[in-house]
């Protein structure tokens, strides 16, 4: 059995340039199981996919008490490095951030995605900084993932969506980030200007619209993650199977599903 900090350590290890740590995110300890099932080194968990499971609408609206409690849930399912998303970091000021941090080193993370939600630079360099310093505080060299939200500002790969990228990527580098997470379907180009310019390992999102996970790598990415789509795939599912029982009464049921219940029993048992 490892400990919190061999497993933190190994995480660390597993972010290297051009063979990324592959992540299908998770939203609850069922999915958790699933994706460890099919072979995954560690777990990241998706916030979107964590309020949707609890009823709430992503974007910083799930309290972080609800999220503590389903990310516990979470991290006790598995035995691997897990990674968790935290939004802004559930809370206002630096300090409500490092109280977040503290909570989730409790349970055992090795990693967690803050998010910047484009504000103000000098401020998330503060949280990142209380963050770093609540990590250091409990002895474990937590991964933190700095997402930078440039996605927000139009087509990724421009000139000036480059320079605010690289501009916060530096900042948050200083503060103690140990990765920088860029969404958007991203070219080749783009994932090695932002590789090259960085002394960050680079975190890319693989989805639709997205490059393979082979083209992400070569290009030099050191992390690759679903993000919300596999939860969106998943609650798709659900909603197609419900529209077909309530207006076609004369369907027949799909071909059974890959994990049917003897398998998903087996899955969440061992």
């Amino acid at each position: 059995m490892t400990t919190h900090l061999e497993r933190t350590r190994e995480f660390h290890a597993m972010h290297v340039p051009g063979v990324p740590i592959v992540l299908p995110n998770v939203w609850d300890a069922a999915s958790a199981r699933v994706v460890l099932a099919a072979g995954a080194r560690a777990i990241a968990t998706t916030s979107a996919g964590v309020a949707w499971s609890r009823g709430q609408r992503d974007g910083n609206e799930l309290t972080g008490d609800g999220a503590i409690d389903s990310l516990r849930r979470i991290v006790a399912a598995v035995n691997v490095p897990v990674s968790v998303d935290i939004e802004r970091g559930y809370g206002e000021t630096a300090s409500d951030v490092a109280a977040t941090i503290s909570s989730v080193l409790e349970m055992g993370v090795s990693g967690v995605n803050i998010e910047d939600s484009l504000m103000p630079t000098a401020q998330q360099e503060q949280r990142i900084s209380a963050a770093r310093a609540a990590a250091e505080n409990a002895g474990i060299p937590l991964f933190i993932n700095a997402r930078i939200d440039t996605h927000r500002l139009g087509e990724p790969g421009g000139d000036d969506w480059m320079a605010e990228t690289l501009s916060r990527a530096a900042v948050y580098a200083n503060a103690g980030a140990s990765g920088i997470f860029v969404l958007g379907a991203l070219s080749a180009a783009t994932v090695r200007a932002l590789v090259g310019a960085t002394t960050l390992p680079v975190n890319v999102a693989f989805g639709p619209g997205t490059l393979s996970i082979g083209e992400l790598a070569r290009a030099g990415a050191s992390r690759v993650s679903a993000g919300s789509a596999i939860a969106e795939a998943a609650y798709s599912v659900a909603h197609d199977w419900a529209s077909t029982m309530f207006s076609a009464p004369e369907s027949v049921a799909p071909s059974s599903p890959a994990l049917g219940w003897a398998a998903l029993n087996q899955v969440v048992r061992d």
